[in-house]
Formats: structure tokens, C-alpha cells, sequence
């Protein structure tokens, strides 16, 4: 009967606690989905061709495309060819933002992809694999009558990838090429109100520079940028988040320190999972509102490869240690098969990040895709990152399966028991499958809100209620998972009660032969963890 009343007591805080985290997540995708905005904005920009005649076009001169100092304009290359003004002689300028509008530092970042109007031209044709040069400038300044302030200049090359859908005749002269998008410019933080880039398309026929492009009509630049209003909202989620994590693993670690025992390697991993989600959430990015950080996107990425290099390890350890024999358990040197993946795939997802968003913080208009070298480097990283996530879940799905076929095998042991005891111990096995379930239903709720996020036009409209779908899953997911670091902590923080051999046999009316122990931890004096109570495996003979 004893066991009967814990196990109700038990099963009823079980279903409080997961009846208030639903809530919270709820909450989390309703925040996005009916408060935030769409997370970011495309904002396309016509570049401006102007005259530049000065001699040897010197690099302190700023070309506005528009305003009160703005630069003489062509209005097409005819004219440029009537008034015999060279290529060379020849800028595309664009200001960021559009008129009467300002950058402001909430945006985060600013990424730019190029599209080049290119015509067919029967004696300027596009070759095969041609190659642009592009001598690009990037200023900024903080009021209209200030001067320009150069940020970063570089000479680089893009391949193009055009397709012609006409027979290239007489009769298709004029019409243009459909060319993929360029990657252009991308740049960590938007610390000012005002910026300029100036595009440069230099000639030089004996070195071959910049022929066989075809004949460039008009370049022009989309420009993305995150939502101010999705920014507060994200840092407000991760200035609340953040202490909610903090109190819940400070209190867990009390919790194993106040046991006379060592902590065992499953909780020292929670806690570490728990420090990885606390990494993520402090919002450093509020002081990227008054700095200008533009390494915030780099340390973004690599906070989460830390959080999900932790969690991808928790998994691993979480199913082993109820499915490894006993002399295996509660050492980590155990699992080098299935941890050494996950470190050699974050480590080639790190150094990939680093030669793309590293060499971006002095040259933003680099990428690694744009050279055949850096785009085999690049291939081969992702390639092995990808061969070790497969290995990974490889490892995952057969330990999961023998966690469940374990269990499952030792459930036979159940009919032998008392009444009581059987009860209390089919409740344990119950919310252990649960919460490998909940887990499965995690990663499968990532999956599928990336997907719906990537597929539909980014939000719904249900009579006069539109729901940001994209901004949702930001903060859905997000919430999502804090939630279920927050929920580990609290199920595996040891227990304040004793549920010792005397109540353990005494109250369930059973003998010390009839003990299932469904855990690799060590029981004390001290009282059992939540371990022992949602996740028991093994009977002891």
C-alpha cells in the first residue's frame, strides 16, 4: 500500500511538473509567433554607376550614389561608350540604408549577396568559367556632413554561373543571362548609421583581368539584416532565461554535493549540459547595442557548437549508463567510441567556421566558396563533420535499442513481486521510456520547425492574427531546450528523501533479494537521485 502512495505522489509531481513546463513552452512559440517580428529583413539596392576620372583613382575619395555631394551618374554604358569613358573609370556606389532611413545596432548583422545584370553581346560574350574581379571599398560615418571613414577594402574574385535559355544570334543581342547569386559581403555587427560601398570592375586585358565577362549591364545588392523588434525579443528571452538556469543548476549541484558520496558521471554530465545552455543564454549581445563587436556571430557559433557537442555527449552517456555492464559505467574513457565522433566533427565544424567567419572580421567580403582550394577545403570539413554525425547516430540507435530490449528483458522479473512493489517499479520503467521519448520528441520538433520554417513564406494568417512562423520556431526551439536542460536537472538532482533498504523493503513488503536496480549510481545512506526513481534497469540477484 506504501508503495502504491508513493508511486501516486510520485506520478502526480511527475505530471505538475511536465503540465507547467508545457506551459512555458507554449509560451515560448507564442512570443515569437505573435510578438516578435519576422527575424530578418531583405532589402534590395540598385547600384548607382558614377564617374570616376581623378588620376589613379585614389582610394581616399568616396563615390555617393545620391545626396548633395553625390557623384556624377551614368545612366548606361552607351553613354559611357559616346563620351569615351573607360571601364576603369567607371563605380558602382551603394548607400546602406535607402534614403531617409538609418542603420541602427539592433540589426546585429548585415549580410550582402550580389546579382549581376549581365547581356548576351555577340562580339562580348560570357565565357565558360568565367571569373569576375571585384575592387571593393566599405566606408561608414554617423551623420549626413561627416566624412567617410574607410572600414575595409580588398580586390577579390567571384565565379560566375550563368545559363543563356536563347540561341546565341543576332536576334538575342540584349537579352540577359540568368546568373546565380554571389556571395558578397557579410559583416558581425551594425554599429553605425550610415555606410557606402563603392564596386570597382578593373580591366587589364594582358593580364586578363575582367574579359570574358560579358557585357555587365547593372549590379545590383540585397542586403539582410536581423529585426529590431525580433532582437528585444531575443534578448529578452535570454536575459530571463538565464537566471532561470542559473538557480536550477546551482541548487542541483548543492543537491549532489550535500551526498557523502562522489558525483557520478551522468550528473556531472547534466551539469555540464547545464553550463553549455548557460553559455548560450547570458546575453553578452546587449553590449553589442553600445560596441562595435563583429565577432558576436563567431562566438554565437561557437557557443552552440558547444551546447550541442555537450548534448549530442549527454545522449550517448545517458543511454550507457543503463544499458553498459557494471565494470564499463561511470567512466567517460568508456565511451571514447561514441564521444570521439562528436569531437572530430565539431572540431572540423570549428576550423570550417573559422576560415569563413574568422578571415571575415578583417576582410568582410571574403568566403571561403569563392576559390576552387577553399571550396574543397570547405567540402572536405563538411564531408567528415557529416560521415561522423552519421556514425554518431549509428552509435545512438543501437544503444537505444538495447536500453529498451534490456528493459524490456527484465520486466520478467516484475511478476515475481509483491503487489505494491510491482506497481512502483512498472511506474519507474514507464517515465524512464517517457523521457527517452520526450528526447526523440525534442530533436524531432527541431527538425520539423526547421523544415516548416524553410517551406512556407514565413507567416500565417488566421483572420486578423498573423503568426511570425520563422520567429516561432527561433523562439520556440530555443525555449524548447532550456526547458529540457531545465527539466534533467530537476528529475536527476538527488533526493532529499530515503528511500533506503528499511522503506524500500520494509513499507513494499519485499525481501533485499527482490531489488531492482535500474541505475549505475551508488545508493547511500544519503537517499537515492531522481535517477534512481525514473530510470532503473538491472535486477540484483
Amino acid at each position: 500500500m506504501a508503495g502504491a502512495i508513493i508511486e501516486n505522489m510520485s506520478t502526480r509531481k511527475l505530471c505538475i511538473v511536465g503540465g507547467i513546463l508545457l506551459v512555458f513552452q507554449v509560451i515560448a512559440f507564442l512570443v515569437g509567433g505573435l510578438i516578435a517580428p519576422s527575424p530578418t529583413t531583405a532589402v534590395p539596392y540598385m547600384s548607382v554607376k558614377c564617374i570616376d576620372v581623378r588620376k589613379n583613382h585614389h582610394k581616399t575619395k568616396w563615390l555617393m550614389p545620391w545626396g548633395p555631394n553625390h557623384c556624377k551618374k551614368l545612366k548606361d554604358f552607351d553613354e559611357a561608350v559616346s563620351r569615351q569613358i573607360e571601364a576603369n573609370d567607371i563605380v558602382f556606389a551603394v548607400h546602406v540604408p535607402l534614403p531617409t532611413k538609418e542603420m541602427s545596432p539592433w540589426f546585429q548583422f548585415m549580410l550582402f549577396i550580389m546579382q549581376l545584370d549581365i547581356a548576351f553581346k555577340m562580339d562580348n560574350d560570357l565565357k565558360e568559367n568565367a571569373e569576375i574581379t571585384l575592387d571593393v571599398s566599405l566606408a561608414y560615418r554617423d551623420d549626413t556632413f561627416s566624412d567617410w571613414e574607410e572600414i575595409a577594402h580588398a580586390i577579390e574574385n567571384r565565379k560566375l554561373k550563368c545559363t543563356f535559355g536563347s540561341p546565341k544570334t543576332l536576334e538575342s543581342e540584349g537579352r540577359h543571362y540568368d546568373c546565380d547569386f554571389l556571395p558578397f559581403m557579410e559583416i558581425g555587427s551594425v554599429a553605425h548609421k550610415y555606410y557606402l560601398i563603392n564596386i570597382r570592375l578593373p580591366v587589364n586585358e594582358r593580364k586578363g583581368i575582367n574579359v570574358g565577362i560579358g557585357e555587365i549591364k547593372d549590379i545590383r545588392l540585397v542586403g539582410i539584416h536581423q529585426n529590431g523588434g525580433f532582437t528585444k525579443v531575443w534578448f529578452a528571452m535570454k536575459t530571463f532565461l538565464t537566471p532561470s538556469i542559473l538557480i536550477i543548476m546551482v541548487w542541483y549541484w548543492r543537491r549532489i554535493t550535500l551526498m557523502t558520496r562522489a558525483p557520478v558521471l551522468l550528473e556531472k554530465v547534466i551539469f555540464a549540459l547545464g553550463i553549455s545552455m548557460t553559455f548560450i543564454n547570458i546575453p553578452v549581445e546587449w553590449f553589442s547595442i553600445g560596441f562595435d563587436w563583429t565577432w558576436m556571430l563567431l562566438f554565437g557559433d561557437i557557443r552552440q557548437g558547444i551546447f550541442y557537442a555537450m548534448l549530442l555527449s549527454f545522449w550517448i552517456i545517458f543511454c550507457g549508463e543503463h544499458m553498459m555492464d557494471q565494470s564499463e559505467r561511470n567512466r567517460l574513457s568508456g565511451y571514447w567510441k561514441q564521444v570521439g565522433p562528436i569531437a572530430v566533427g565539431s572540431f572540423c565544424l570549428f576550423i570550417f567556421d573559422m576560415c569563413e567567419r574568422g578571415v571575415q572580421l578583417k576582410n568582410p567580403f571574403y568566403s571561403i566558396w569563392t576559390t576552387e582550394v577553399g571550396t574543397e577545403l570547405a567540402m572536405a570539413f563538411i564531408i567528415v563533420a557529416g560521415i561522423c554525425l552519421c556514425l554518431y547516430f549509428l552509435f545512438l540507435c543501437f544503444m537505444v535499442f538495447q536500453v529498451f530490449r534490456n528493459i524490456s528483458g527484465k520486466q520478467s522479473s516484475l511478476p515475481a513481486m509483491s503487489k505494491a512493489r510491482r506497481l512502483h517499479y512498472e511506474g519507474l520503467i514507464f517515465r524512464f521510456k517517457f523521457l527517452m521519448l520526450i528526447t526523440l520528441a525534442c530533436a524531432a520538433m527541431t527538425v520539423i520547425f526547421f523544415i516548416v520554417s524553410q517551406v512556407t513564406e514565413g507567416h500565417w494568417k488566421w483572420g486578423d492574427i498573423t503568426i511570425q512562423v520563422n520567429s516561432a520556431f527561433f523562439t520556440g526551439i530555443y525555449g524548447m531546450w532550456n526547458l529540457y536542460v531545465f527539466a534533467l536537472m530537476f528529475l536527476y538532482a538527488p533526493s532529499h528523501k530515503n528511500y533506503g533498504e528499511d522503506q524500500s523493503n520494509s513499507d513494499l513488503g519485499v525481501n533485499s533479494g527482490e531489488e531492482l536496480q535500474l541505475t549505475t549510481t551508488i545508493t547511500h545512506v544519503d537517499g537515492p537521485t531522481e535517477v534512481y526513481k525514473l530510470a532503473r534497469k538491472e535486477a540484483q540477484e
